[in-house]
Order: C-alpha cells, then sequence, then structure tokens
C-alpha cells in the first residue's frame, strides 16, 4: 500500500493542495482529476521522488518498483525498437545482452561455458523466450506493424517513439504504474489495446491523468479530486465520481445554509434582548455560543470553465458546402475515393472513420490547403470559415504574446476587447502576456478558440480541438458549439464530445463516404460501426453470443432470414475492405522494396508512408476480428434457420 500523509504543495504564494492524506491500496486503479495547474502531474512527479514537497511524507514499501513514463525518447535513436521495449525488464535485457556477446567471442573455456549457464537460468526465470512474442504483440497493440520492430528507433516519427517507451514502461510491469495523459499520442484502435490491457493484464497498482472521459471511466476503480486546495479519494469511475461529488457539495451547501440562518437568528436574539433584564442572561448564554461557533469559509474551486461562446457576423446560405467525388491518394495510397455530401447552414457533421482513412486530408482538401486528384467542393454563398488545426502550436511560435498574437487578428478593435476575449479563455493577466510559444497545450488550444470568437465566421472546421483540453475545456466547447447557429465540420475521437455536438454524421469508408443526416446515437442505431468506442474492439475478443441468445428469444424465420440478409451484406463488405487494404500494404512494401527508395525519397515522404501502413495494419487486424465474428454470427443463423 502506498500512503501519503499531510502532504502540502506550494510555488510561491500559490497553494495546489494541502493537509493531503490517503492511502493507494494495490490491484487498484485511480483516475487522478481536476482542473489544468491543479497539481496533478505535480502529485505524480512527487509520489515517484522525482519532486519533493512543500510538506508531508510519501510511503512507499521497498520491495514496490513505481514506473513513470519517461519522454527522453531521442535516447535511443540507434537502438533497435523491439529491444527499446525489452529493456523494460533491466535485468532480461542485461542477459540477452550477454549472452549475444558470449556467443560472438566464440570462446570454448570452462569459464564461459559456466557464465552462459547461469544467464539462461536467468533468461529462464524471466520467460526471456517468451517474452521476445510478448514485446511483438505489445508493439503492435500499441499501433507499431511488425516491419517496423527490427529497425532502428529514428526511423519512427516522434508520436510514435512515445508508443514504444510506453511499451518499455508496460513491459517492465512495475508494481507501481504512473501514466500522464497516456491517450495523447494513440489512435483510437490503441486506445482500445490500452483499455484492455490495463484492465485485463496489468496487476499492480495504477495511477493515471487522463482528459479522455471514455477512458477514464472504462480504466478507473477509483478518483482522487484535486479541488479546493485538497485532495479527496472516491469510489468508482469518473461519471460516478461526478455523482457523488455533486451530492457531497450539495450537502456541504444546506450545511452552511443551516449555520447561517441559525447564527442570524442568535445574532438577532442578542440584539433584541441584551439589555432587557430578564432577558439578560439568556442573550448572554447565546453571546457565547455564537463566539464558540464557527462556519466554514467557502474555498473557491480550482475548476474554472472557458466562457467561449461562437458568434457569425453574418449567416451564410442555406447551402454551406457540396462535395462532389473527392478522391485523393498518396504515392499508391488511397485514403480518399469518391467523397460526395452536402451540408445546409446551421448543421454540425462529425467526420469519422478508421485512422489513416482521410479525415484530415478532407479537411486540408475542402480549405484550399491541399489539392484533390479528382473531384470538387463548392462553398456556399457568403460563407466565412474559421480553422482549428490538429498541428496548431506550427501558428504559434516566437517571443510574441497572446495578447499581441491575437491582437493582431482585430486590430480594429479596443484594448477591453481583446483583454475580454483573453479573460474568457482563461488568459487574464499577466497571462495574457506569456509568449505564445510557451503556452502550455490547453492554453495554446484556448488562445486560438479566443481568435475564432473574434473572427465570428459563419463555419467552423475543427480538427482534434479536444485532444489539449481539460475536461471542463470540452465540456464548455461542446455546449459553445451546440449553441453556435452557424455550421460546424468537426474531427474527433472523443466520442462523448461528438455525441454531444453532431447533428450529422459522415463516415469515410475505403469505398467512399456514407452520409447520414442524423446524430452520433442515430448513426449508431442505423448502422453499429462505433469507430469512437472502445467497447466494440474490446467484444470482438470475447465469446460471440449466439444469434438467438442476443435477443433473449427464438426469433421467427422472418427475422432470421432478415439477419441471414444483412449479415451476408456485412460479411462481403468486410471482406471487400480487408482485401483492399492488403492490396494497399503490399503496395507500400513493393514501393519501400525499391532499389534506390529510401536513398532518394524525403523524410516526410517516407514517415507518412511508414504511418499509413501502420494505421493499415491496425484497422486490418481490427477488420479481420470483426469478419471472423460476423461470419460466426452468420453460421448460427443459418444453422438456426434451417433448424
Amino acid at each position: 500500500m502506498i500512503s501519503i500523509t499531510d502532504l502540502a504543495m506550494q510555488y510561491g504564494q500559490k497553494t495546489l493542495f494541502e493537509n493531503a492524506s490517503l492511502n493507494f491500496d494495490p490491484g487498484k486503479r485511480y483516475g487522478l482529476v481536476g482542473a489544468n495547474g491543479s497539481g496533478k502531474s505535480t502529485l505524480l512527479r512527487i509520489i515517484s521522488g522525482e519532486e519533493l514537497p512543500s510538506k508531508g511524507l510519501v510511503s512507499i514499501p521497498k520491495n514496490l518498483s513505481p514506473g513513470l513514463l519517461k519522454q527522453d525518447h531521442f535516447r535511443y535513436e540507434n537502438v533497435k525498437v523491439s529491444d527499446v521495449v525489452l529493456q523494460g525488464n533491466p535485468r532480461l535485457w542485461s542477459a540477452f545482452s550477454e549472452k549475444e556477446q558470449l556467443l560472438a567471442e566464440n570462446s570454448d573455456d570452462e569459464e564461459s561455458g559456466n557464465r552462459l549457464a547461469h544467464l539462461e537460468v536467468i533468461i529462464a526465470e524471466e520467460d526471456g523466450y517468451a517474452a521476445e512474442a510478448q514485446v511483438e504483440e505489445m508493439l503492435s497493440g500499441l499501433g507499431i506493424g511488425p516491419a517496423y520492430h527490427h529497425g532502428p528507433m529514428k526511423a519512427l516519427s516522434g508520436g510514435f517513439k512515445l508508443r514504444v517507451l510506453l511499451g518499455q514502461l508496460l513491459f517492465a510491469k512495475p508494481s507501481l504504474l504512473m501514466l500522464d495523459e497516456p491517450t495523447n499520442h494513440l489512435d483510437i484502435v490503441s486506445i482500445r489495446w490500452l483499455e484492455n490491457f490495463l484492465v485485463h493484464e496489468y496487476q499492480g497498482t495504477l495511477i493515471f491523468i487522463s482528459h479522455d472521459r471514455n477512458f477514464l471511466n472504462a480504466v478507473s476503480t477509483h478518483t482522487v479530486d484535486i479541488d479546493y486546495q485538497e485532495l479527496r479519494l472516491y469510489p468508482g469511475n469518473y461519471d460516478q465520481f461526478l455523482e457523488a461529488k455533486a451530492l457531497n457539495e450539495s450537502q456541504k451547501q444546506k450545511e452552511i445554509e443551516s449555520l447561517e440562518r441559525k447564527t442570524a437568528e442568535m445574532q438577532a436574539f442578542v440584539e433584541r434582548f441584551r439589555y432587557k433584564a430578564t432577558k439578560a442572561r439568556q442573550a448572554q448564554s447565546r453571546v457565547k455560543q455564537l463566539e464558540k461557533m464557527e462556519i466554514p469559509e467557502i474555498t473557491r474551486s480550482s475548476r474554472i470553465y472557458p466562457k467561449l461562446k461562437f458568434e457569425q457576423e453574418r449567416p451564410s446560405g442555406r447551402i454551406t458546402l457540396t462535395s462532389r467525388k473527392i478522391s485523393k491518394q498518396f504515392a499508391e495510397i488511397q485514403v480518399l475515393n469518391g467523397i460526395n455530401f452536402k451540408l445546409e447552414r446551421g448543421e454540425k457533421i462529425a467526420v469519422i472513420g478508421p485512422n489513416g482513412i482521410g479525415k484530415s486530408t478532407l479537411l486540408k482538401i475542402l480549405l484550399g490547403e491541399l489539392e484533390s486528384d479528382e473531384g470538387d467542393y463548392e462553398w456556399g454563398y457568403e460563407t466565412s470559415i474559421s480553422y482549428f488545426a490538429q498541428d496548431h502550436h506550427e501558428n504559434l511560435k516566437g517571443r510574441i504574446s497572446a495578447y499581441d498574437w491575437l491582437y493582431q487578428f482585430g486590430q480594429q478593435e479596443n484594448i477591453g476587447t481583446i483583454r475580454g476575449l483573453l479573460g474568457r479563455v482563461l488568459l487574464s493577466g499577466d497571462e495574457a502576456l506569456k509568449s505564445v510559444s510557451s503556452l502550455s497545450g490547453g492554453e495554446a488550444a484556448r488562445l486560438l478558440f479566443a481568435k475564432i470568437m473574434l473572427e465570428k465566421r459563419n463555419v467552423l472546421v475543427l480538427d482534434e480541438p479536444t485532444n489539449h483540453l481539460d475536461l471542463e475545456g470540452v465540456e464548455a466547447l461542446a455546449q459553445a458549439l451546440k449553441d453556435f447557429p452557424g455550421t460546424v465540420i468537426v474531427v474527433s475521437h472523443d466520442r462523448h464530445f461528438v455525441s454531444e455536438v453532431a447533428t450529422h454524421v459522415l463516415e469515410l469508408t475505403p469505398e467512399g463516404a456514407r452520409d447520414f443526416a442524423g446524430s452520433y446515437e442515430e448513426y449508431l442505431e442505423h448502422f453499429g460501426d462505433d469507430y469512437l468506442s472502445r467497447d466494440q474492439a474490446l467484444s470482438q475478443t470475447r465469446e460471440t453470443k449466439k444469434p438467438s441468445e442476443l435477443n433473449g428469444k427464438q426469433r421467427n424465420r422472418k427475422e432470421l432470414k432478415k439477419l441471414i440478409s444483412k449479415l451476408t451484406r456485412e460479411t462481403n463488405l468486410l471482406e471487400e475492405t480487408i482485401s483492399d487494404q492488403e492490396a494497399q500494404i503490399r503496395n507500400i512494401d513493393l514501393i519501400f522494396s525499391g532499389k534506390d527508395f529510401f536513398k532518394n525519397a524525403d523524410n516526410r515522404k517516407i514517415e507518412n508512408m511508414q504511418t499509413s501502413k501502420i494505421e493499415l495494419e491496425q484497422e486490418l487486424k481490427l477488420h479481420m476480428r470483426e469478419w471472423e465474428t460476423k461470419t460466426h454470427q452468420l453460421e448460427e443463423a443459418r444453422t438456426e434457420f434451417e433448424n
């Protein structure tokens, strides 16, 4: 058990938390929640020993091995990817390395033989020969395809290098695992894998930070809330915590109000009868009671919601956007295939689909940043566009302050207007004078929302806008988009956010696009392809129920015939998708095998193709599992129909 006792942390005059005491029990999974800057990451560093608290004690048993995700991926540039993960177990890695060296020396003396025998014992004790297969499976689960397992780390992009370091940490199987925003650099398939690993395979104590509400709900057994300068432990996941906290705060408010009423009544009694002889003794008694009574001071919550409100200077015409057969491929990889859809004023469309299918590419084509290979698009009458790019940090460089950066987009506005907008996105006072390059991910995202509020355009194009927001920021953004009278096009992996905002769904597929006029929940009812839910991928690894069990009763022949027809269509479509993805992977391998490809191609092209192949391999694996599940269901339905 890990214990923290009377813990406090201060930076200058700012108190993050104080008088904090709680225990972390073995085998439990604790989600740390709180506003940006409340002290979540600081608490992890204190528990790991990387930072000292202002006061208090952290007690960790000597036999407990802590593990915290490292960020030093450049340390391994020339190391094989699989070896980086193996180094998570230093004892096993050392034994493998020494064994390899002794075998290379080809010495047949007795000392070397004895040493090799001893190393074999260590490797057996650490389950070393199964470890290599475990490493392969772990890397594939994290979205790194087999083609890269035995190549150097320097061949991977920064985001994929961080996945390898996460694999190294998970392979180490520390008895205390600490993760700070582990989903930030993962795609949806890898997030599903990580959830499954943490819930079903990892046996130690987990303490983690995440702004992903679905991930918190899926993984947490307990929630630690950092608010009001204190740490409070709640049993259950994030949604259960919200209910319990709302109840606690309501009860606390009622107690304070009751105490205030009682105090006011006693004070009134004293004032009324202080100088009346018959009541003087009673009045004096009330005075003494008042002196003993203490009304708790109400500490201000550290949770502050940005005040986002998107307005439009003028509305667009009724038809906002028309897309006609847009297609795009990179080298031999087809990412968009004849995309047709139409948007009307006021619609909020979520663009969904598996990773690597071309969602961000479509946005860039519609914005004129890329050219399509085929097809075209047309923006409607009086449309004006604001864009939130996924890689927006490219636009926030240098020493210019947040205030000056925003002012350049509204030089006709007065100081009060610019300051007011910055205050609404929680960049008030000295925060507005910070250089844009020093802003955190959440601060940078909120600054871009201030720019969008300033522009007052009637179309918002948003590519992964929730990536760096805390939970309060995500909630504020969802509400602002729902209230916005204009049109929204959004790409997001956050299911809760998409469910809140979308009134229209565009699903990208290898064959083209499915244009659905309705909410995300309505889309699921019609089609069931939940690209944003982790539950679907996890359930595919469990035993498939018979069709009759799925309905809870025997179906009649008409229902079975309809089900067989539906499953036949779905399996045929999956077979076409699988065949197409296998062909795309073969094309990439063919390009890679070219005699001078790596010599002549620029690094960006190589990285894009590597990323595409990794994502294709992951999606292929997912589609194969789905095909197996539906094939099994089809066989069961046919058997039931024939009987």
